[in-house]
């Protein structure tokens, strides 16, 4: 087991220690202690339990632990509490050596770090193996990996937000007190353009008025998106083309085709968030495991995506571009590559489909439905179908197998037959709901057949059963399986759940009673006799009638 961890830690040091090399080159860092920063925060913990204790290897390597460990503080369950009252400002990364996730946030910290190293910043960095130190994860408030936490004077601040470095570096300085960066020069505007970080930018003649007061308290607020300001309109213009003669001014400046938006409300707090909020993603968001929390919980909530492979997407992205531009902050559009399986997948079973070739769907995350494009994809089909989701006019989608060519004793129902079999039937209807994985649900198919058989030829009831797992209709809530219910032809709006817990012959009794039909009506349809009906439901001569009304109706 250790040896598995040791193989898988060496593997991931590996790769991310040439992501940290090329980061500490692009940002120009002091060569020993900068790159000795960045390999302390990746470096996994198995080397750093040996090296203590260990004899006879020389006084280099115990050296090189106790100078990267006065750098990036390891944590564990006897320091961790200590560290966070003994440093004022403490940025964690909380991690496990298993987790897919802390490896890809990994390289991203370590370059936020050595960026706010570089930049002169006074928080000192640490990290932690949640895992294995799990007493020290609970104190300092590690709860999930990865986790990046920042504490101020011991108050303890978690990350949300993206998992970038310019995100995180950003984070950082609005909690330390610097929420606003303050630019004065034509070259620190052009060094600011190199990065190519989305930010939002003030001119204000003075740096002062009530307007300059709500950038500031907008820009404390907003912790993804840094904000820059200065006084100079030759400097605004190099970060901002746009500027005419404002006298004040505010804009967002992306890294995407779409680069700049003009701000155009009123100088309050909540207008600049909103404003900031609503256009500080790009025309197409590139859907990954790290920015998917801030999809989900985006204030647009129309949302267009594009499954293809990245080779299909070539061919795509500027349709979709060029749609996206007519509905920007109304509707977010977003690309999934199909080739990470564990992104597009669970997308995609919902629709019932496989990815094998580009589909466009969206989803109205303030109502929980969904939507497929089923045209081809090209602007106008793509067009279309946005304005109608725009509009609410746009049908929403509902999975279904394909309509059954025949009909037996029980109804095969599937979602677009859903209206026409069971919603629109002149018949009573008894619907059996189940899934091909239900433990319960053969038995209750087998009754299901027993009783079709049973009540045969009676012209006012049909039994049916729709494989719920994989059929749809938004007059269906199944919640588990199997559901039984009875739609009673005189009122389909109103089904009666029948309990899964009755016996074959008490379900019998429970559909007599609700539709009110006789023994002797069965005998008249059938053409059998008394024994007849006592051994198909094996119940004795004279028994009470149970009290049907007493089952639940739960829907």
């Amino acid at each position: 087991m250790r040896a598995t961890r040791l193989l898988a830690a060496a593997a991931l040091l590996a790769a991310l220690l040439a992501v940290s090399a090329a980061a500490a080159a692009k940002l120009d860092l002091d060569e020993l202690d900068d790159s000795e920063v960045l390999e302390a925060l990746l470096a996994v913990d198995d080397e750093e339990e040996a090296a203590p204790g260990a004899g006879g290897g020389g006084g280099g390597g115990a050296e090189a632990v106790r100078r990267t460990q006065s750098m990036v503080l390891v944590l564990d369950n006897d320091n961790a509490a200590r560290a966070v009252q003994d440093h004022p400002e403490l940025l964690l990364l909380g991690y496990a050596p298993w987790c897919e996730r802390s490896a890809k946030l990994m390289p991203r910290f370590a370059e936020a770090a050595a960026a706010l190293r570089a930049m002169g910043s006074a928080v000192a960095f640490a990290k932690l193996d949640g895992e294995r130190f799990p007493k020290a994860a609970s104190a300092v408030g590690v709860n999930g990996f990865p986790s990046v936490l920042l504490f101020v004077n011991g108050t303890e601040h978690a990350y949300t937000g993206l998992h970038t470095k310019d995100a995180i570096v950003t984070w950082v300085r609005k909690k330390t007190g610097t929420p606003v960066i303050r630019i004065e020069s034509k070259d620190s505007a052009e060094e600011l353009l190199k990065k190519g970080q989305t930010f939002a930018l003030g001119l204000f003649k003075n740096y002062e008025g009530a307007d300059h007061e709500e950038f500031v308290k907008a820009a404390t607020a907003e912790n993804e998106v840094q904000f820059v300001e200065t006084n100079d309109r030759n400097v605004a213009k190099i970060l901002f083309p746009g500027i005419a003669s404002e006298e004040q001014f505010l804009g967002l400046v992306k890294s995407e085709p779409e680069k700049f938006e003009k701000f155009d409300g009123a100088f309050e707090e909540k207008e600049i968030l909103q404003f900031v909020e609503l256009n500080k993603f790009p025309l197409i968001t590139a859907f990954t495991d790290l920015n998917s929390a801030k999809v989900y919980s985006s204030p647009i909530k129309l949302q267009v995506f594009t499954f293809a492979e990245a080779y299909d997407f070539e061919d795509l992205e500027s349709i979709v571009q060029k749609v996206a531009r007519g509905f920007k902050t109304k509707i977010m559009f977003i690309y999934v590559d199909t080739a990470e399986e564990n992104l597009a997948k669970p997308f995609l079973t919902l629709y019932g489909l496989e990815g094998d070739k580009p589909t466009v769907t969206a989803f109205d995350t303030s109502k929980g439905t969904k939507y497929l494009l089923e045209a081809d994809i090209n602007a106008k089909n793509l067009k279309e179908f946005s304005l109608s989701l725009l509009d609410g006019t746009l049908p929403p989608y509902f999975r279904s197998e394909p309509v059954p060519q025949e009909k037996g004793l029980v109804e095969k129902v599937v979602g677009r037959t859903f209206d026409s079999s069971v919603l629109q039937s002149p018949h009573n209807v008894l619907l059996e709901a189940h899934a091909p994985w239900c433990v319960d649900c053969e038995a209750i198919s087998k009754n299901i057949e027993k009783l079709a058989k049973h009540f045969s030829g009676l012209d006012n009831l049909k039994f049916a059963r729709i494989d719920a797992s994989v059929n749809e209709h938004p007059k269906l809530q199944v919640n588990n399986y199997p559901t039984l219910l009875l739609y009673p032809a005189e009122d389909k709006t109103n089904p009666i759940k029948l309990s899964k817990k009755l016996s074959l012959k008490d379900m019998a009794r429970f559909i007599k009673e609700k539709l009110q039909i006789s023994d002797v009506e069965i005998k008249e349809k059938l053409q059998i006799s008394d024994v007849e009906i006592k051994e198909k439901l094996q119940t004795p001569e004279v028994e009470t009638v149970a009290a049907a009304d007493n089952v639940k109706d739960e829907l």
